[in-house]
C-alpha cells in the first residue's frame, strides 16, 4: 500500500492553511519604505542602513555592527576578519543550517563538526573541550589537528531554533588555546545567555533577517562585534575593498555584500517591535509544551536554566513507537489538514555536500535530526490557529 494512502484523513481538511512562520509585518515599515522611495536613497546607502546598524548593535551588547545582504555573507566575512586561512580548521556545530558549513569551505578552510547535546540540542561544549584537549596538540604557538595536521583557528557554535549554546566551557577552551570564537547567532535574535544577549558573547557574531526570522529585511544579514579593527575590515570588504571610490582603486578582492537602504528600513520598523515578537514567540510556545507535554510520543521543546530562548522555530521530538507514526509520516498527516510542519536539517557531517570531511556517527544530532518537527509558529499566529494545531496532534496522539 502507498504510504499516501495511509495517510489520507477520514475527513476533509480544514479550510485554511496554518503557515509555519511567516513574516509580521504591523509597524513604520510602509512609512520608512516610501520614505526611501520618495527620496530615492534605496540603494547601499542611506540612514536606514546607519539606523539598523545601530539598533542591532544595540540589541546585541556590542559596539559596532555592519550590515550584509544575508545571514551567510556575514558569516563568510566574519570568518575573514577573524582570521581563518585556507586549510585552517573551524569546528562547527553540525546540527545545523548548512550556511556557516559553506562559509567555513568559501574561506578555503575545513569543517570540524561537532555533536549534539540532548537537552537542548545545541553544540554539546564537552565534545569541543574533548577534541581540544585530547585530539589536538599545541605547537608553535598555536594548535594542529593530530590526525589531519591542519591548524585548528576558530569555532562556530550556532545558536540553534532561537536557543543559546551553553558557551562558558566553549569560551573557556577557546581562549586557552587562542582560537576565536564567531557566534552564528542567526536564529537567536532576541536570545540571552546568562543575562547577556546572543552576539556578545563571542570575538564577532552574526544575525538573519531572512524571512521567516524573529524579524526580517526581507533578506539581510549583520555582523557584530567589539573589536573596532574588525568592524572595520568586515565595512570594507562588504562593500567591494575600496582604497580610492573617486579612482575606483582596489587593495584586495572584495565583496558586493551590502544591504540596500530599502530593506534597511524596513528592518528598523522590524526591530521597534522585537520586543514584542519575542514575547508572542514566547507566548506561543509556552501554550504549546504546557497542551502537548502529557501527549504520549511527543517531547516539547526545552529551555535551558542558564537561557531565555526566543523559540524562534517551536519544535517537538516524536517517539515513533510510542506516537504511532515518525516525524515525516506526521508532517504529511497534519499538511493533509493544512497545517504547515517541517523537520530539521540533515546534520551537516551527512551532507553530500560535506562528504569530504570524513567523520563518523554523531548520534544525538542524527537521532534529533530523524525526531524532530517544527510546528507552525509565526508571531501572529492566533489562538485559534494554534487550537487546530494541538487538537490535531491530540486526537492523533489517542
Amino acid at each position: 500500500m502507498k504510504v499516501t494512502e495511509t495517510l489520507t484523513p477520514s475527513a476533509p481538511p480544514a479550510t485554511g492553511v496554518v503557515p509555519l512562520s511567516v513574516p509580521e509585518i504591523r509597524g513604520n515599515e510602509w512609512r520608512y519604505v516610501k520614505d526611501c522611495l520618495d527620496t530615492a536613497w534605496v540603494s547601499s546607502v542611506g540612514s536606514y542602513v546607519d539606523r539598523f546598524e545601530q539598533m542591532v548593535a544595540q540589541q546585541a551588547g556590542t559596539k559596532y555592527a555592519v550590515a550584509t545582504v544575508n545571514g551567510t555573507s556575514a558569516l563568510h566575512i566574519a570568518l575573514l576578519v577573524a582570521g581563518v586561512q585556507p586549510e585552517d580548521e573551524v569546528l562547527v556545530s553540525t546540527l545545523t543550517f548548512i550556511a556557516p558549513v559553506n562559509a567555513i569551505r568559501y574561506v578555503g578552510a575545513w569543517p570540524v563538526f561537532i555533536d549534539a547535546e540532548p537537552a537542548s540540542w545545541q553544540m554539546d561544549p564537552a565534545r569541543v573541550v574533548e577534541f581540544l584537549e585530547r585530539d589536538c596538540r599545541w605547537n608553535d604557538g598555536s594548535l594542529y589537528n593530530r590526525r589531519t595536521g591542519r591548524r585548528v583557528t576558530a569555532v562556530i557554535p550556532v545558536h540553534i531554533l532561537g536557543h543559546p549554546v551553553d558557551l562558558d566551557p566553549i569560551l573557556a577552551v577557546a581562549r586557552k588555546f587562542g582560537l576565536n570564537v564567531v557566534e552564528d547567532a542567526t536564529e537567536g535574535l532576541g536570545a540571552t545567555y546568562k543575562g547577556r544577549g546572543v552576539g556578545s558573547l563571542g570575538d564577532i557574531a552574526c544575525f538573519s533577517f531572512n524571512g521567516n526570522k524573529i524579524i526580517t529585511t526581507g533578506g539581510g544579514g549583520m555582523i557584530v562585534t567589539d573589536n573596532e579593527e574588525w568592524a572595520g575590515r568586515a565595512k570594507y570588504l562588504t562593500t567591494q575593498a575600496k582604497d580610492d571610490p573617486i579612482e575606483y582603486v582596489h587593495g584586495q578582492v572584495g565583496y558586493n555584500y551590502r544591504l540596500t537602504n530599502l530593506l534597511a528600513a524596513i528592518g528598523c520598523a522590524q526591530m521597534e517591535q522585537l520586543s514584542s515578537y519575542v514575547s508572542a514567540k514566547r507566548k506561543i510556545a509556552a501554550r504549546y509544551s504546557e497542551e502537548l507535554h502529557n501527549l504520549p510520543g511527543i517531547a516539547p521543546m526545552r529551555n535551558a536554566p542558564w537561557a531565555a530562548s526566543t523559540f524562534w522555530m517551536y519544535t517537538i521530538l516524536i517517539e515513533e513507537e510510542t506516537f504511532g507514526m515518525d516525524s515525516r509520516q506526521l508532517m504529511r498527516t497534519l499538511g493533509l489538514q493544512g497545517l504547515q510542519c517541517r523537520p530539521l536539517w540533515q546534520p551537516i557531517h551527512k551532507s553530500p555536500a560535506h562528504a569530504s570531511t570524513n567523520v563518523g556517527a554523531m548520534p544525538v544530532a542524527e537521532q534529533l535530526a530523524r525526531r524532530a518537527l517544527s510546528l507552525p509558529c509565526s508571531v501572529g499566529l492566533t489562538e485559534s490557529e494554534q487550537a487546530r494545531v494541538i487538537g490535531a496532534l491530540a486526537k492523533l496522539a489517542e
